[in-house]
């Protein structure tokens, strides 16, 4: 124990383990101020889609020779307009529109990856994430969209409410439903980016998913359930790379692995009434 507690302290001394906890804890903040209420849409898979989406654009990123996740924040932008578009107009479901911008994001990455030699073990890197490695000026963006995410969340809350619930309601009540879907979609293309350095394109959908469905299992009201999910993101976190750094684990699988460890937890002792908040 004291070995393990003499390592935590030698891991906390490091600058790169300083910045990978505080992009972490930050990113975790955001997706969980937007994973409860895409969760209870049954929209929560979008962040999956949009996942695959940025594997291709730092696809072009790299082959244009630009930063990556500049370059993603535009384009996987776009799309997830597009997705919602197609998802209102082309009378096409939400589920079926993201399996095809997805699988077409997978397809023109590999393409890109095969086409192009020079960049593929970068590319690759890019599906599982290294948040060990993040640069200062990452982390500096991280924190500038998380906080944004969250003020912008704070400010249309009523309206997020309202749609989340009931989207007809919502719309005769006068809120403007396609601006707050749009701005629901905006944010969480922005986390979902952020979220492909430090879990990777492929578990950056767990960050979204797994908090909110863990906070959803202990606490009944809605604002609580959101403070909780970002809560629980933070630890999931935060111990997820000092448990990384003494086992020597891949960080991004180490903080899923950690969310699904404590959504099991707390959905047995939610079953079994052992812990419930009746109010926050």
């Amino acid at each position: 124990m004291i070995k393990i507690f003499q390592q935590i302290v030698e891991g906390l001394s490091y600058v790169f383990i300083q910045r990978a906890i505080v992009a972490g804890s930050f990113m975790a903040l955001g997706c969980a101020f937007l994973g409860v209420f895409l969760v209870l849409r049954r929209f929560s898979l979008i962040g999956d889609g949009l996942a695959h989406v940025s594997f291709a654009t730092v696809a072009i990123a790299l082959l244009l020779n630009a930063h990556p996740m500049i370059i993603s924040l535009i384009l996987v932008g776009l799309v997830s307009l597009l997705i919602l578009k197609l998802n209102e107009k082309a009378k096409v479901y939400g589920d079926t529109v993201i399996g095809l911008i997805s699988s077409l994001g997978i397809a023109i990455g590999v393409i890109i990856a095969s086409s192009f030699g020079g960049f593929n073990i970068d590319l690759f890197s890019y599906l599982f994430g290294n948040i060990l490695l993040v640069s200062r000026l990452e982390v500096i963006i991280t924190i500038f969209i998380s906080l944004l995410v969250i003020l912008i969340v704070v400010l249309f809350y009523h309206d997020l409410f309202a749609i989340t619930f009931d989207e007809d309601y919502a719309r005769v009540s006068g809120i403007k439903v396609g601006m707050v879907n749009k701005i629901l979609i905006l944010l969480t293309s922005l986390i979902v980016v952020l979220g492909i350095k430090i879990v990777g394109t492929m578990l950056v959908s767990s960050m979204i998913i797994l908090p909110a469905i863990s906070a959803l299992q202990i606490m009944p009201s809605f604002r609580g359930t959101i403070l909780i999910a970002g809560l629980l993101g933070v630890i999931s976190v935060v111990i997820g790379i000092l448990l990384s750094y003494i086992l020597n684990f891949p960080s991004g699988a180490t903080i899923v692995l950690i969310n699904f460890f404590i959504f099991i937890i707390l959905f047995l002792f939610g079953r079994l009434n052992i812990i419930k908040i009746k109010s926050l």
